[in-house]
């Protein structure tokens, strides 16, 4: 029924919009409801921006705390600062000098074979050992595992210098242990034996050092992939007679390469920039001969004053280091391929 209003015959259009009952005055959209603003009438960021906000924090930290040192590092290893210019705060720029002088001098070769070795002697020693702990861990009883596991902790949570304190100790010239082991022993020449005369011998104290404290790392770790490996395979490698080496060949480091893969990374990098210990040993004595890149950077620039010399050793010490573990990592991506 159509209705008829004074002056005006319309009709009511077919199209147009319904009221919905029971809410008189509220129009139905005909594409549905639209998008509702979040409360307060705000608009919300698009999803997209999330992970940036969230990761932007820690960027800036970094760039901040590494970034910025390393660019300046880089642009110090290219100036010509020693005591003097660094007390009359003058820059001058020297080129590639400082990298020509490292070049040029043996003592720097000496110090990177060293370095090298002394990583290379850890990180078999740490890698080893811990690799057979870790196995060890995964055979024991609930409560021999418990108490292993809390001494590992124990020593891996000791603060580096009070370890560098108690290895001193052990091995001092007057009241060191190690002497009085020896004698006890029945080896003479130990009543005041100097275990520091050499920087071979220095060495080898800071690498027992750095070897005890990185056990724990290497162990707990492969105690957490043994938990991995079925029982089954175990099980199937005994009844086809296989000894322990064999069996560890064949099922635990197929299954567990990754692990060994990536904790040999991560121990060459510690290893490779180990300073604290050789410093605080024998502060890379005795005349400079257990000085390693770190230790050797650190010497001539704050011992020497030789402060653009200092930072060209540390930049040319990230470049070896990225040029080793490069190679390294290619080894790992293809791992990773394979699987």
């Amino acid at each position: 029924m159509t209705v008829h209003s004074p002056g005006a015959m319309t009709d009511a259009p077919q199209d147009a919009p319904q009221k919905s009952a029971g809410r008189p005055g509220k129009t139905v959209s005909p594409t549905g409801p639209g998008p509702q603003s979040p409360r307060g009438g705000r608009t919300s960021l698009p999803s997209g921006w999330l992970p940036y906000l969230l990761v932007g924090p820690a960027v800036l930290a970094l760039a901040t705390l590494l970034l910025y040192p390393l660019i300046k590092n880089v642009i110090l290893s290219f100036q010509d600062i020693n005591k003097v210019e660094f007390i009359q705060r003058k820059y001058p720029f020297a080129g590639f000098s400082n990298y020509a002088e490292l070049i040029a001098d043996a003592d720097f070769w000496t110090v990177v074979v060293r370095s090298f070795a002394f990583t290379a002697a850890n990180v078999v020693l740490i890698m080893v050992i811990g690799s057979l702990v870790g196995i060890l861990l995964n055979r024991l009883g609930k409560k021999m595992r418990l108490v292993l596991s809390m001494a590992l902790v124990m020593a891996w949570a000791m603060p580096i210098v009070a370890s560098v304190q108690v290895f001193r100790w052990l091995f001092d010239e007057q009241f060191g242990v190690m002497n009085w082991v020896m004698r006890s022993a029945g080896f003479a020449g130990y009543e005041q034996h100097n275990w520091m005369q050499t920087g071979l011998s220095t060495l080898t104290i800071v690498t027992i050092l750095v070897v005890w404290g990185s056990i724990p790392f290497v162990a707990l770790n492969m105690y957490a992939g043994l938990t991995t490996v079925g029982a089954e395979l175990y099980e199937a490698a005994r009844m086809d007679g296989a000894n322990g080496w064999q069996t560890f060949w064949k099922i635990v480091f197929p299954n567990l390469k990754p692990f060994f893969l990536i904790t040999t990374f991560l121990e060459v990098i510690w290893v490779f920039k180990a300073f604290t210990q050789v410093y605080a040993m024998n502060k890379g004595g005795p005349d400079r001969a257990s000085e390693i890149l770190p230790v050797f950077a650190y010497v001539e620039g704050q011992s020497q004053a030789h402060y653009g010399l200092a930072a060209a050793i540390s930049v040319l010490t990230i470049l070896i280091l990225v040029v080793v573990m490069s190679f390294y990592f290619r080894l790992i991506l293809k791992q990773e391929e394979e699987q």
